[in-house]
């Protein structure tokens, strides 16, 4: 399967990752701000493989993106509630527009189309249940075909990770 960038090149989509690729990556997801030279030494490689491999798992979309973790609470954002949401039609085309809605909602920060009761789980956050009421109330809820919304109120967070393991 090829890929196509932007740039017009084409990059195989799918290749294998070898036990040293899963080192890197096991190093870039503990600390994305690691230099080169830094994970070099710790996969015990010179610099430049390192970088192409690096390189190449970008290329390929084995790393789709480096980001900042926050603390939600202490950006203000210390309310988080899971909303399990049915749509009243099911075709693609509503489905899309639900989408195309949703991605436009900044408190929206992870959104799963699911299976079961429900169409999809979002992952909510706000300052405080006034700022959510508001939000439900006056955003989420006047989505066109919205259905049933159910808001589940995360009360503590045991474990939160992005790090896959091997």
């Amino acid at each position: 399967m090829i890929k196509k960038t932007e740039k017009k090149e084409q990059i195989p989509v799918s290749f294998s990752l070898d036990k040293i690729d899963l080192q890197i990556l096991r190093h870039l997801q503990e600390n994305a701000r690691a230099t080169v030279k830094e994970i070099a030494a710790k996969v015990h490689l010179s610099t430049t493989p390192v970088h192409e491999r690096i390189k190449r798992m970008e290329q390929t979309g084995v790393i789709r993106q480096y980001a900042t973790l926050l603390d939600y609470a202490k950006v203000k954002k210390g309310l988080m509630v899971i909303c399990y949401v049915s749509l009243k039609e099911h075709s693609k085309n509503a489905g899309l527009k639900f989408i195309k809605s949703i991605n436009q909602l900044n408190e929206v920060i992870e959104c799963y189309n699911i299976s079961g009761e429900f169409d999809f789980m979002l992952k909510v956050v706000e300052e405080n249940m006034d700022s959510y009421y508001d939000f439900h109330v006056n955003r989420l809820s006047q989505i066109e075909n919205m259905g049933n919304i159910q808001s589940v109120f995360v009360m503590g967070v045991i474990k939160q990770t992005h790090q896959l393991v091997w």
